[in-house]
């Protein structure tokens, strides 16, 4: 999926930076074994942990189990719903339903799976909500800046001509059929930007189906904590320096939340000391330059992984202003001077690495 970055990750008790092929910004802070290893507690429960590869990154999924057997079971039921996920979304896929959907832009509807419609239609939520920060509409530019790749400067005019397909509010979604319709020939839709906070959420409700008590999905740098870790109070979670390699600038205990960084140092390239990212402004379709990350807590990871991109185009007052609004929802916000921002109910749960 060209949303979701193609990197390796590991899970370790500190974190790096996270260039091509490393880890983001959020890490799991669990002293775990990578395979089929267990960590037995006095408790009598067990945590077990295993790593795949899905989505174009390192998938690591923990549970909470009353045995390994249980534990296992649970894990399985978590890849494979991101398995059937990533089938459905992937637009690295040509057979997806989301290719499908491309490929048949200005020619007619197509009809897709309730996951798809449920996910694009929360991303037009998003969109609204953002004031359109966070738009999934936006992939031509990002197309034709390729920041990982060409590491192309678009010009006025070029970005200009990308102006009508990048218009998420021309997205026609059709509940009554289940279709999905991008009315102008060359648009293109990518859910990468929410993607994967959407898909830690189903994995983590198939864990509890499987008879996890507790566990942890990590979709690179989105993750979801539900219950906790044997004789712990949650799960916790470090939060990378933007501009520090391997330093962390805080803990969190995320205790049945979701957790997720847009940050301006995943992907990007430097020309003449300025910095080309990824995170493009719907309205200018050049890179946002407000923020170096923005990580947001809340209940659910289709909601942080959308916010934190909506976040990071809106910049700090904004952003901060809308995190205030939204009951549930925390975020740490640094600006483009490395000013640190917290939401008022964050300010006594971060402590210190």
């Amino acid at each position: 999926m060209s949303g979701w970055n193609r990197r390796k990750s590991v899970w370790t008790s500190v974190i790096v930076g996270r260039k091509a092929l490393q880890w983001s910004a959020l890490v799991p802070l669990l002293l775990m074994i990578v395979g089929c290893a267990g960590i037995m507690s006095p408790s009598q429960k067990v945590a077990v942990k295993r790593a795949q590869m899905h989505m174009g990154t390192l998938v690591a999924i923990t549970a909470v189990a009353p045995d390994l057997e249980a534990g296992h079971k649970a894990i399985q039921a978590g890849f494979n719903e991101i398995k059937r996920l990533e089938r459905l979304l992937s637009t690295w896929i040509p057979e997806s339903e989301l290719s499908q959907v491309n490929t048949e832009a200005g020619h007619r509807p197509v009809a897709v799976s309730w996951e798809t419609l449920d996910l694009v239609a929360r991303s037009m939520e998003m969109a609204r909500l953002t004031e359109g920060g966070f738009n999934i509409a936006v992939a031509p530019a990002v197309e034709a800046w390729s920041v990982t790749e060409r590491q192309h400067i678009p010009s006025d005019e070029e970005l200009q001509r990308l102006k009508v397909l990048v218009d998420g509010a021309a997205i026609q979604v059709d509940r009554a059929l289940r279709t999905i319709f991008l009315p102008h020939k060359g648009m293109k839709i990518d859910v990468g930007g929410i993607g994967k906070g959407y898909a830690a959420d189903r994995a983590a409700e198939e864990m509890k189906k499987a008879g996890a008590q507790g566990g942890v999905v990590a979709l690179s740098g989105d993750i979801k904590a539900f219950g906790s870790l044997p004789d712990a109070a949650g799960f916790p979670v470090g939060i990378k320096h933007p501009r520090k390699e391997g330093v962390v600038i805080a803990v969190i205990d995320l205790q049945d939340e979701a957790i997720s960084t847009a940050g301006d140092y995943e992907r990007f390239f430097e020309r003449d000391g300025v910095r080309y990212h990824h995170i493009l402004d719907p309205q200018t379709l050049r890179p946002a330059r407000a923020c170096q990350s923005v990580t947001v807590i809340g209940k659910e990871g289709v909601l942080v992984d959308g916010l934190d991109t909506g976040i990071f185009v809106l910049g700090p007052e904004r952003g901060m202003a809308l995190v205030e609004q939204l009951a549930g929802v925390e975020a740490v916000i640094i600006d483009n001077q490395g000013k640190m921002t917290l939401s008022s109910g964050l300010r006594s749960r971060l402590r210190n690495p």
